[in-house]
C-alpha cells in the first residue's frame, strides 16, 4: 500500500507517475490532499479550459466531467491507463484518491513524489485544484 500526498504537487507529473505504477505492480495507491494538488498555467486559461470541458457534450449522452478535485485526478490517471482494457480496469480499481486525509490513513505515512514538485515550475503561474473545482460549482 502506497500513500501519495498530492500537496503541492503538479496534476500531470502526478498522474503520469501513478499511472506507470499502477500499470507495473499489483500494489493499491491511495492519494491524499487531492484538492491541494497544481495546475501549472495562467489562472484564467485554466479555468476557461476546465469549464469548456465540463460543458462540452450533453447531460444525457455525456462525455460526462467531474467537478469534484479527487474525481477530476482520477479522470486525469485514467486517461494515462488503457482503460478499456483488463489491464487497465484492474490497474484503476487499485487506485483511491481522496479529498483531506481519511480517517483510517491518518497514521500512515505518507510519500511524495520529487519529480512532480511544483517548486520546479519555471514560473509562478499555478492554480490549485481545489479552487478549480470551486469555479466550477463543486462543494466538496
Amino acid at each position: 500500500m502506497t500513500v501519495i500526498d498530492a500537496n503541492g504537487l503538479i496534476l500531470g507529473r502526478l498522474a503520469s507517475t501513478v499511472a506507470k505504477q499502477l500499470l507495473s505492480g499489483d500494489e493499491e495507491i491511495y492519494i491524499v490532499n487531492a484538492e491541494k494538488a497544481v495546475i501549472s498555467g495562467s489562472r484564467a486559461t485554466t479555468l476557461k479550459e476546465y469549464r469548456e470541458t465540463r460543458e462540452r457534450g450533453s447531460t444525457e449522452f455525456g462525455p460526462y466531467f467531474p467537478k469534484r478535485p479527487d474525481r477530476i485526478l482520477k479522470r486525469t490517471i485514467r486517461g494515462m491507463l488503457p482503460y478499456k482494457r483488463a489491464r487497465g480496469r484492474d490497474a484503476m480499481s487499485r487506485l483511491k484518491v481522496y479529498v483531506g486525509v481519511p480517517t483510517e490513513l491518518k497514521d500512515t505515512e505518507t510519500i511524495t513524489i520529487a519529480d512532480a514538485d511544483m517548486r520546479l515550475l519555471s514560473s509562478s503561474k499555478y492554480i490549485e485544484l481545489g479552487e478549480v473545482s470551486q469555479k466550477m460549482g463543486s462543494k466538496f
